[in-house]
C-alpha cells in the first residue's frame, strides 16, 4: 500500500520548510566578499571565498531539492505519486517515509545507480 497523500504531503511540506528555513540562515554566507586588502588579509579573503562558493553550492542544491519536492506534490495531485516513473511499481512505503521525492522504486533506482558506475 502507497503512503496516504495526507502523509506524504506533511512530509514533503517538512521538508520544504527545513530547506526554506536553512537557506534564509545562510544567505549571509553567499553574500559578495569584500576584496578591501586593508581591513582583511589575504588568507582571510581567501577563506571567505570558500567558504561564499561552498555556501552558493549548497543553496543550488537546495533550490534542486525544493524542485524534487515541487514535482512530487504534482504527482500527488496527480495520482502518480508512491509509483516508480520507470515500470509503474509501487514504491515501498519505507522508501518514501526516507525521501517522499523518491521517483523509482529499489530494483529501478539500483539499475540506475549501476548504468552510472559504468
Amino acid at each position: 500500500m502507497p503512503i496516504s497523500p495526507k502523509n506524504a504531503m506533511e512530509l514533503l511540506e517538512g521538508k520544504r520548510i527545513e530547506i526554506t528555513s536553512l537557506s534564509e540562515m545562510s544567505k549571509e554566507a553567499r553574500k559578495v566578499v569584500a576584496l578591501d586588502q586593508q581591513s582583511v588579509g589575504r588568507l582571510s579573503r581567501m577563506d571567505a571565498l570558500q567558504g561564499q562558493a561552498m555556501a552558493r553550492e549548497t543553496e543550488r542544491r537546495r533550490a534542486l531539492e525544493l524542485q524534487k519536492i515541487e514535482k512530487a506534490f504534482e504527482r500527488l495531485e496527480s495520482g502518480d505519486f508512491g509509483y516508480c516513473i520507470e515500470c509503474d511499481a509501487e514504491i515501498p512505503l519505507k522508501r518514501l517515509e526516507i525521501d517522499p521525492t523518491a521517483t523509482l522504486c529499489v530494483e529501478c533506482a539500483a539499475k540506475k545507480e549501476k548504468a552510472k558506475k559504468r
